[in-house]
């Protein structure tokens, strides 16, 4: 990847700085021909990077650098060194904020699909003002940090529905665990058990855990906690639960305007 840095930078250097606009409409239609024969969505953004004949590209929540013959990219973050500042980075934090603020329909319908009465279910005794779904590891040290705040989550009226994602996947001490969990007679009492650290009786029945673990890699989960915000989107990791409900009232005002 380092080679690969070096040449597209000295191409770069190499080349004249005028550029016509229509040629540089040009090089954005075929770094975005690229993009999506490559990736399989379309970019939500090209725009010219500080270095000519650069382009950064917005795919999702994701950044890349393409140069303008569409043939090579760049996945890093790119630095402004006299200013100090990680340009990807804002560029990142921007693009995650708008992905998340966009609706997933196939991952609310998936979830549906699914059915509530098959996940471990941490409800407001008031009314419910927003819905996550968490795909969650026993082992997880931010698994247990977040079911630490539930009663956090349930004040400020989130409801919790918990799905399975044992990380070390079948057969693993993780997912022994979970099953007893999912297999208990009280599973709330269970998960919350399990959770602190506590030992749950070892227990087998029907269960759902492999089928969430399934659509766990359907939606691109690949660490816990996970969660699925009301609108479908995944956001990967621990939210406290003050940041949490910022993030979901700032969704739903969103969708409204």
């Amino acid at each position: 990847m380092k080679l690969l840095k070096v040449v597209i930078l000295g191409v770069v250097f190499a080349l004249p700085m005028a550029v016509s606009a229509d040629s540089k409409k040009d090089e954005i239609e075929l770094v975005k021909a690229r993009v999506m024969k490559e990736l399989k969505k379309e970019p939500s953004s090209i725009t010219e990077s500080p270095i000519p004949g650069l382009y950064q590209v917005t795919v999702g929540s994701q950044i890349f650098y393409f140069y303008k013959d569409g043939r090579h990219v760049i996945s890093g973050d790119m630095f402004d060194m006299e200013k100090g500042l990680n340009l990807t980075q804002t560029a990142r934090s921007k693009a995650q904020m708008a992905a998340l603020r966009t609706r997933n329909p196939d991952n609310i319908a998936e979830l549906k699909k699914m059915g509530e009465k098959n996940m471990i279910v941490f409800a407001p005794k008031g009314e419910v003002k927003h819905t996550i779904s968490v795909f969650t590891d026993i082992d997880c040290g931010y698994c247990r940090k977040l079911h630490k705040e539930m009663a956090a989550y349930n004040k400020l009226g989130i409801k919790v529905r918990y799905l399975a994602y044992p990380r070390a996947g079948v057969g693993s001490g993780s997912y022994d665990k979970i099953v007893s969990v999912w297999c208990a007679d009280d599973q709330r009492a269970a998960m919350s058990l399990a959770k602190g650290g506590g030992a749950v009786k070892s227990k087998t029945c029907d269960n759902p855990v492999q089928a969430q673990m399934a659509l766990g890699e359907k939606m691109g989960v690949n660490g816990t906690p996970a969660l699925v915000l009301d609108n479908g989107q995944l956001y990967p990791g621990y939210a406290p639960a003050d940041k949490l409900i910022a993030l979901l009232d700032s969704i739903k005002l969103a969708a409204k305007n």
